[in-house]
């Protein structure tokens, strides 16, 4: 009996609780409402690719392309203004990677590749190449934000990414490689005969660029939100001269997410 008592004291108390954090929770979206703030919370994956714009003449055809899972993290503030509350300013902070896998045919391509005893050759390549790209970033976008309607916002400004996670790496295949210029020394690779390259360390640490997007929302808290980004600056340092143009990260990224 005396067990009993207790555990529906406890009980009791825990209702309590939980009763008191949601008037907490509620005093908090009123007031933040109040002032013209929102909060929300976002899930979706990335899509698309890092490439040069426009394709270069060194490379002759993409033979193949595959995107990996990219997921994406984010959270949101935005701040109406006015008492219509059709104008505001939303400040993101995003968790991403961004990766694909690409298979070209390429001619007279700057390439360092490594040897199958480990040496380094650099020169032009011709030839098969696949790559994989495959980097995490830590993002911050400040939007421009329009509010259509109850369920549609459209966004429209910078980010600025933090380059948490490295990748860029893959094989050449099926061609030869002219050492230090196009009319150097052939270097072979027929049949099962491969060589790795590895660009990794190249990334730059900090990238920059411009993302529009949209929110439509489907319930009362049930956001559909989806975005394109693309990337202004070349994503290998400037000092780093193997690939020969600039590479920029173009993904759409769709997902959903829960609005306070």
């Amino acid at each position: 009996m005396r067990r009993s008592i207790i555990w529906i004291c406890l009980l009791c108390m825990a209702g309590v609780a939980s009763v008191s954090a949601q008037q907490e929770t509620n005093r908090g979206i009123i007031w933040s409402s109040l002032r013209g703030l929102e909060y929300s919370v976002k899930a979706g994956f990335n899509i698309g690719g890092t490439t040069p714009i426009p394709l270069p003449r060194e490379i002759r055809s993409i033979d193949s392309y595959r995107p990996t899972l990219s997921i994406s993290i984010e959270g949101d503030v935005k701040k109406w203004f006015g008492e219509r509350k059709i104008w505001g300013m939303m400040l993101g902070f995003r968790l991403e990677d961004k990766g694909m896998k690409t298979e070209a045919t390429v001619k007279n391509y700057s390439m360092e590749i490594r040897g199958s005893g480990g040496e380094r050759l650099r020169g032009n390549w011709t030839g098969g190449v696949q790559t994989t790209v495959d980097n995490s970033y830590f993002t911050i976008p400040v939007m421009a934000i329009y509010r259509l309607n109850n369920r549609m916002i459209f966004s429209a400004g910078p980010y600025v990414s933090f380059v948490t996670g490295r990748g860029f790496s893959g094989t050449v295949y099926d061609g030869y490689l002219r050492e230090i210029n196009p009319t150097g020394t052939k270097v072979e690779f027929t049949g099962d005969n491969q060589a790795s390259y590895d660009f990794s360390d190249e990334i730059r640490r900090f990238q920059w660029g411009a993302r529009i997007g949209a929110e439509w929302r489907a319930f009362k808290h049930l956001i559909v939100c989806a975005d394109l980004a693309w990337g202004f600056n070349d994503i290998f340092q400037k000092d780093f001269d193997t690939i020969t143009f600039g590479m920029y990260p173009i993904y759409l990224n769709f997902g959903f997410g829960y609005a306070f």
